[in-house]
């Protein structure tokens, strides 16, 4: 059962204070606690690496080290990567009871648990969310996160993402955001944060001050982003400010380089006092805690080295240090700097008291793990899929539909040629929508292409399309850290512009959609924004017939503004 939680915000708008908000009672039991613990392991409350979520045995090497980083070097909290819900909960509850104080578990959860739990429930991504237009959605997305992830033993959530998502080459936001509108990404970060801390669990709104504006990957290198004041003020900080006021208990620093609000030529926010404090904390007003990105991305760490990123963090407002390349590194450079006398005594105990508190107010010093019974009565219920499944059905938008192909799909069943692209996940990209659209009395022929198809396959394509008059083509293409870019290979763009010519083209995007302005040709254009099982089937849904489509556009496109969509099977339309 979850804790009936005095967390941030409640819906109240009210500016969360971890330290005033918290009783006298309350405060005296961490102070005792912070006086008893040496600096080290103070130092060590700070740091919050990475584990994966897969089972590993007790004696496994990847377990060992982990195990290792809780109870030898006394970690405040970890973050916890893909996994089935029993993995997660089982493994976070043998590290729990290792640990001398609590730890804070969280988790990138920024289109619900299914994100990153294997069979919990699948949402869109924040994009979608917006297409379907309503606050309420990614209030009940936020809802339903948290109470999954709080069954496993996950207590932060870093999510919303409050970027706004203005530059169509940005190779890292993208569908992760709500859209490329200030006002409508704010009220929609407000929703997802209420939703998120109503329910127990404490929301990340990230990656302060904006990282949507930018077509640089923070994973290889530092994005800069050149904009006046008056632009920053006026939409990057617009849904930060939303979220501020929802009650977020956590804000995210970005590795980015904003250099109207810095303070030191080149530094990036998440090492800069003049953004953590004198925006965030001054302009802003936020009282909460602020977490830094991983701070093993290229653009930190091989600037400033593992060691030295971390004090520059701390030093410039951070309370709590995410990723760090090396957790005993990190540990070590931080214990010497405040011995050093870089960092003031005062200094670390403000952040460490914060983390202790939120830790008491979470419960944990009473109870820290969860039960493993009641994990399947929650994640994954039918309840939440079937809220999951109305908003992906919501989410399908219809750009465009000139020569009529996806009328004609939706008017009767046909043969029709299906052909698949997908990156990382391309074996699988299509597979739910082929079922479906069979279930539905269509005769789907499948051909994939993939990221390693060269002249011989694409020519092998032209030939299998020779035989059909409809062609659905359901590509995804999405954000993948690292990587750089976003956006379909030159010789698929192609294939899909040409065949546009001579037959009855469908582009089904199950992920970017800015796909549109590599294929002047313009085929039918539907957006799916994902390629999760449950959007292919509110995809396939939607191409049959058997259900409208309503989704609105919640980012430009070329010839195509915002709150474009093509409404079919709605009554009185």
């Amino acid at each position: 059962m979850l804790l009936a939680l005095p967390l941030a915000g409640q819906g109240t708008g009210s500016r969360f204070d971890p330290i005033r908000a918290s009783s006298e009672l309350d405060s005296a039991f961490v102070n005792r606690l912070l006086d008893s613990l040496p600096l080290r392991a103070r130092v060590a409350q700070l740091i919050m690496p990475w584990i994966p979520g897969s089972y590993a045995a007790f004696d496994d090497s990847t377990f060992t080290v982990m195990q290792g980083w809780v109870d030898s070097l006394g970690v405040g909290g970890l973050i916890i990567s893909a996994g089935t819900p029993l993995d997660v909960a089982f493994k976070l509850n043998r590290l729990q009871r290792r640990s001398a104080v609590p730890l804070l578990v969280a988790a990138d959860l920024e289109s619900g648990a299914g994100f990153r739990l294997a069979g919990a429930t699948p949402f869109p991504p924040n994009m979608g969310v917006a297409a379907a237009g309503s606050e309420q959605d990614a209030y009940e997305v936020g809802r339903i996160t948290a109470l999954e992830g709080r069954a496993v033993g996950i207590h932060i959530a870093f999510a919303p993402v409050a970027d706004i998502n203005s530059n169509p080459d940005n190779p890292v936001i993208n569908t992760r955001s709500f859209g490329s509108d200030a006002y409508q990404v704010g009220r929609l970060v407000r929703a997802a944060v209420r939703g998120l801390e109503d329910h127990g669990m404490l929301a990340t709104a990230k990656h302060f001050p904006g990282h949507g504006d930018t077509s640089i990957d923070s994973h290889l290198s530092l994005p800069v982003i050149s904009a006046g004041w008056g632009r920053v003020d006026s939409v990057e900080l617009v849904p930060f400010r939303a979220a501020v006021e929802a009650g977020a208990t956590f804000v995210m620093s970005a590795h980015i380089v904003v250099p109207v609000l810095s303070s030191i030529r080149g530094r990036p926010a998440t090492l800069d006092p003049a953004v953590l404090h004198g925006v965030l904390r001054d302009s802003l007003g936020f009282r909460g805690l602020i977490v830094t990105d991983a701070l093993d991305m290229a653009g930190i760490v091989n600037t400033y080295g593992p060691g030295e990123a971390a004090v520059l963090a701390f030093q410039a407002g951070a309370d709590l240090l995410l990723q760090p390349a090396e957790p005993r590194g990190a540990i070590a450079a931080l214990t010497d700097a405040v011995e050093s006398g870089r960092i003031s005594f005062e200094r670390l105990d403000q952040s460490v008291r914060r983390l202790l508190l939120l830790k008491r107010r979470l419960g944990l010093f009473d109870r820290r793990t969860v039960s493993l019974d009641s994990v399947a009565a929650i994640v994954g219920s039918q309840r939440f899929l079937s809220s999951a499944r109305d908003l992906a059905q919501r989410s399908i938008t219809l750009v465009s539909d000139t020569r009529g192909a996806v009328d004609s799909l939706r008017a009767r069943p046909g043969p029709l040629a299906l052909i698949t692209y997908g990156e990382e996940n391309a074996g699988t990209v299509g597979a739910t929508l082929q079922r479906q659209l069979r279930y539905a009395g269509y005769d789907p022929a499948l051909f994939r292409l993939w990221p390693a198809t060269g002249a011989a396959g694409l020519d092998s394509a032209r030939m299998f399309l020779r035989q059909y008059r409809y062609v659905l083509f359901a590509v995804s293409v999405k954000v993948t850290p690292g990587k750089g870019t976003i956006a379909l290979p030159d010789p698929i763009a192609r294939l899909i512009g040409v065949t546009t010519r001579w037959h009855r083209v469908v582009l089904l995007s199950l992920g970017s959609p800015y796909l549109m302005a590599q294929i002047p040709e313009r085929p039918a254009y539907l957006l799916a924004w994902g390629s999760n099982p449950l959007l292919e089937w509110a995809a396939a849904r939607a191409l049959t017939g058997q259900a409208p489509i309503t989704g609105q556009l919640p980012v430009p496109l070329p010839d195509f503004p915002i709150g474009t969509g093509l409404l079919r099977g709605v009554p009185n339309h």
